[in-house]
């Protein structure tokens, strides 16, 4: 039976961590649909086409992997593609709270999907978006903070 489970973020850019992430749900699922969320409430730093091609750069070549759009409920999207897990990634303590909060709130709504947080490998522990927005609005070397290859 093959398995599938959601990836959702805005990835603003799509990070090292996030690929970290993403190859260890890969060792639990056999496919991972990444699910880029469009948040009317906030201005992208990215164009969405933009964070597209970066997912699709960072992951070239690896199996099991696809990417979409999306702009209701994480769960709402699970619900309408099959889906019955999420991959959450988490950096620290902050993250970890945030998103139980988020995996109970969707539990409540969905008890049939299940979250799974999956801890950043420390190497990447110290990687945000944010700090890669950063990063390039003050012209710094933002390389080793985003997958191998990328260009963006």
């Amino acid at each position: 039976m093959k398995t599938t489970a959601l990836f959702p973020g805005s990835f603003d850019p799509f990070t090292a961590g996030h690929l970290n992430i993403l190859k260890r749900a890969l060792t639990m699922f056999d496919n991972v649909v990444i699910a880029v969320g469009i948040n009317q409430d906030k201005r992208g730093f990215f164009q969405m086409e933009k964070r597209l091609d970066i997912i699709r750069q960072a992951t070239a070549g690896i199996k099991g992997v696809s990417i979409i759009q999306y702009d209701n409920l994480t769960i709402d999207t699970c619900r309408a593609m099959g889906i019955k897990h999420i991959v959450r990634g988490v950096r620290n303590m902050i993250d970890f709270e945030t998103e139980r909060s988020i995996a109970d709130a969707n539990r409540r709504l969905a008890p049939d999907i299940e979250t799974i947080i999956i801890p950043t490998a420390q190497e990447y522990a110290h990687i945000s978006s944010s700090a890669v927005r950063d990063i390039l609005k003050h012209g710094g070397d933002y390389s080793a903070f985003i997958p191998e290859g990328v260009k963006l």
